[in-house]
């Protein structure tokens, strides 16, 4: 019975949690859309926002046709939920006859299947010290990405967060209540 549980804990920690980690991150867009909202209202312009989540995309007027184009191209900054950047990066913008916007942080979801499934069985193996390995390989991994571009570290970051514990409290609920 307890290989049953098991295997129950690895599908839930690794399927269900990327519709929970989905989750956090519209929490947080929601959260970062409010902020914006309240510092426009008082003056401040969202686009000087050092840490406003949105990555340049081109130095042209809002109502040139170009700038138009890419933002309902790309759907102003994402693809299908991906954050995306121009042919510039974040500091040096890209000019309107620049290639299409190119996804960042891309496998993610794999990734987190992967990460979570390790998380989980790391737990319920006894050997939490492996926690410290999945997040310096993913980490390392991604290093670069996430030193060209701030928005992919802070989307890391709460992806990373929120994909951990979801797999730990599975994997502690499985190892206390239901292994108890």
């Amino acid at each position: 019975m307890n290989a049953v549980w098991i295997a129950a804990a690895l599908l839930t920690a690794g399927f269900v949690g990327w519709p929970v980690t989905a989750l956090v991150f519209r929490l947080a867009r929601t959260i970062d859309d409010k902020a914006d909202a309240a510092a426009a209202g008082a003056g401040r312009d969202g686009a000087d926002d050092p840490s406003a989540d949105v990555t340049v995309d081109s130095p042209a007027t809002a109502d040139s046709p170009a700038a138009e184009d890419r933002a309902t191209a790309d759907g102003g900054n994402t693809v299908n939920g991906d954050i995306t950047v121009g042919a510039g990066t974040a500091a040096t913008p890209a000019s309107a006859g620049d290639a299409p916007a190119t996804r960042i942080l891309r496998g993610g979801a794999i990734i987190g299947v992967l990460e979570r499934l390790a998380v989980c069985l790391a737990i319920l193996a006894g050997q939490p010290v492996a926690i410290a390995y999945v997040v310096a390989i993913k980490g390392l991994g991604r290093f670069a990405e996430l030193k060209e571009t701030p928005v992919a570290a802070e989307r890391f970051i709460i992806g990373t967060l929120a994909s951990m514990l979801w797999a730990a409290g599975v994997a502690a609920f499985t190892k206390v209540v239901l292994l108890g």
